[in-house]
């Protein structure tokens, strides 16, 4: 089957962020890919408050978000100046997760654009609280986005297994690497000798459909943990956007995002795309 990208039609971008260091990433990760596609970016700040300090503060509130949007303008600038659509949102809620989601939910954006905290040994820590409740719950493809990342996107690494949203990954790693021109990688991880030849026919059966595609293809099977695996590969490679598949959205983020993707974008030192639905 051939796969029909359309990364000329606009690109809608939601980006979150608050000004901090941790969310420098997601912006800069918006701008690179729109010097690959069209996009139209929508800068999304939310001011977190909850009910009681708003009732008591509300005459304090419009100069709070006047002073949000004047701390959004200069990556306004920059984009119109790029000759991008663009627009400021800000926002005022307790939970912060829900506001993103509801947002999204009304724009229908292609990606949202989130930024990761640094790297440690507990889940909410590792993408911060947020980020961390938004990725398992959104419909929408996720991007996670390190600070000071590595933002070329020539160099793709797609995980996978034999599971439909690793499909879906995949489709979405084949299309952009076709568009982009970008080097495509994908990674197998076999966790016991009986799953090394299953996993082997993953890695067969895509290398076909890149052949049949004309898009350059590396594969490579590992044996061992699948996150720390797919993290070394990406280090070793110089992976610069991770592909990842998700499962679905239910109440309970590690069975929703799975512990391997949830561990890999926390620990990956390059932006992670988890893959909701094609994009491209």
């Amino acid at each position: 089957m051939t796969v029909v990208c359309s990364t000329a039609q606009p690109c809608n971008l939601l980006v979150c962020t608050d000004g901090s260091p941790a969310s420098q990433g997601a912006v800069e990760a918006a701008f690179a890919l729109a010097r690959r596609r069209p996009c139209r970016i929508s800068w999304l700040l939310v001011l977190e408050c909850n009910p009681a300090f708003a009732s008591q503060a509300i005459d304090s509130l419009p100069a709070w978000e006047k002073e949000a949007r004047s701390s959004l303008q200069a990556m306004v600038l920059r984009a119109e100046a790029q000759g991008l659509a663009t627009e400021i949102l800000v926002r005022q809620g307790e939970a912060v997760h829900r506001i993103i989601l509801a947002e999204a939910e009304r724009l229908q954006p292609d990606i949202i654009v989130m930024g990761r905290r640094g790297r440690t040994a507990l889940a909410g820590l590792l993408m911060g609280s947020k980020t961390a409740r938004v990725v398992p719950l959104s419909p929408f493809n996720v991007m996670v986005v390190p600070q000071n990342p590595p933002l070329t996107l020539q160099r793709l690494l797609v995980a996978i297994d034999h599971s439909p949203c690793s499909e879906a990954a995949w489709r979405e790693a084949l299309c952009l690497s076709k568009a982009w021109f970008s080097h495509l990688l994908a990674v197998s991880v076999a966790q016991s000798d009986p799953e090394l030849r299953e996993m082997q026919e993953v890695l067969q059966k895509v290398q076909g459909e890149a052949d049949r595609e004309g898009v350059p293809l590396d594969t490579l099977l590992l044996q061992g943990n699948p996150g720390e695996a797919v993290i070394q590969a990406a280090q070793a490679r110089g992976t610069d956007l991770l592909i990842l598949g998700s499962h679905g959205r239910t109440a309970l983020t590690r069975l929703i995002l799975g512990s391997v993707t949830e561990h890999i974008i926390g620990r990956a030192r390059c932006p992670v795309l988890v893959v909701k639905r094609r994009t491209c």
